[in-house]
């Protein structure tokens, strides 16, 4: 399983971007797909996490700003993130968990700007 990420950038606070991960090879009908993401100095953090049934989570710290989706079909996952914030800045990586595995994408960088 690859994973590739895409959609990061420099944004000013209050504003939005996409991330999307595009997964290839064998994905079980019971796979997690999350996004993660780790500011400078800091640990690896669970951003949102997804079901295939639809099911989310997310941190305290983005929810109802952050929106996570996938789309079976296609092997994706998504993360909509709006009225960003200046600590949102850091490396999102897209992680996809299926029968003991855990597989990580490349990371895309999201700077919010103050």
């Amino acid at each position: 399983v690859q994973l590739q990420a895409s959609g990061g950038g420099l944004v000013q606070a209050g504003g939005s971007l996409r991330l999307s991960c595009v997964a290839s090879g064998a994905i079980y009908s019971s796979a997690l797909m999350a996004w993660y993401r780790q500011a400078p100095g800091k640990q690896r953090e669970l951003v949102a996490v997804i079901l295939n049934n639809g099911g989310t989570n997310y941190a305290d710290s983005v929810k109802g700003r952050f929106t996570i989706s996938r789309d079976n079909a296609k092997k994706s996952v998504d993360l909509q993130m709006n009225s960003l914030k200046p600590e949102d800045t850091a490396v999102y990586y897209c992680n996809l968990w299926q029968r003991g595995s855990y597989f990580w994408g490349q990371g895309t960088q999201v700077t919010v700007s103050s």
